[in-house]
């Protein structure tokens, strides 16, 4: 993976973050570590995905990318962006062999949680083979429950999980979940955690070991959270 174009000049690094609310928190890090976008990208009614950073990385140009949680992964996999951050459960959504994640970021803590209509018994489907589940996770939801000895069929919903098990679209429900209070509001109770949620740094596994400013910003990133190699 080059770090230069033909002409001898530094190929600009591409450093993808996700929308919603992680980024709100991932924010200040970005900046302690010298990620700083431009003012356009604070513009809340913006809809630009691609942002200069005037100050650059490490000497050379770096741009940002603006894109779905799900999305990030796919990016830096690919080597359509050498870094970003994104949730520790999209990292084991997709399972790339091509993604390192080197940092845990310590901010946007959540849980990745199975959840039922209230009033069921926690355990009630410990004598079940077969259960429906709505989630936008079906690797990690069939592992979890295929460890039990369940067969989960995954209905892909990508929002409004809540509403499967009142319409009788799944017997469960996996999504996040910070406070639970979405899911009382909709009738539901978390039984069980699968997975304690994170932010993480996540790099190219090539461009880290080609490509030195991939290394100057997990150093960067380490350096802010306490964490060394």
């Amino acid at each position: 993976m080059a770090a230069a174009t033909s002409d001898s000049a530094p190929a600009p690094l591409t450093f993808a973050v996700p929308k919603g609310r992680i980024l709100d928190e991932v924010l200040p890090l970005m900046q302690r570590a010298g990620v700083v976008p431009e003012a356009a990208f604070h513009d809340k009614h913006s809809r630009a995905l691609s942002f200069s950073c005037p100050a650059g990385f490490a000497g050379s140009p770096l741009h940002l990318i603006r894109v779905r949680a799900f999305d990030v992964a796919t990016f830096v996999a690919h080597g359509a962006a050498q870094a970003g951050i994104v949730g520790s459960d999209v990292i084991e959504e997709f399972a790339y062999s091509e993604l390192y994640a080197p940092v845990d970021l310590d901010v946007g803590h959540c849980r990745l949680s199975v959840a039922q209509p209230k009033g069921r018994a926690p355990g009630s489907d410990a004598s079940a083979s077969h259960l429906r589940v709505a989630s936008k996770y079906p690797h990690v939801t069939r592992g979890y429950f295929e460890a039990q000895g369940i067969q989960a069929e995954v209905v892909k919903l990508n929002g409004a999980m809540e509403l499967a098990p009142g319409l009788g679209l799944a017997d469960r429900i996996v999504d996040l979940v910070s406070t639970g209070r979405t899911l009382a509001e909709n009738g539901l109770a978390e039984t069980a955690v699968i997975t304690q949620v994170s932010a993480r740094l996540i790099v190219n596994r090539a461009a880290f070991k080609t490509d030195a400013r991939v290394a100057a910003l997990v150093e960067a990133f380490r350096a802010l959270v306490g964490v060394t190699a």
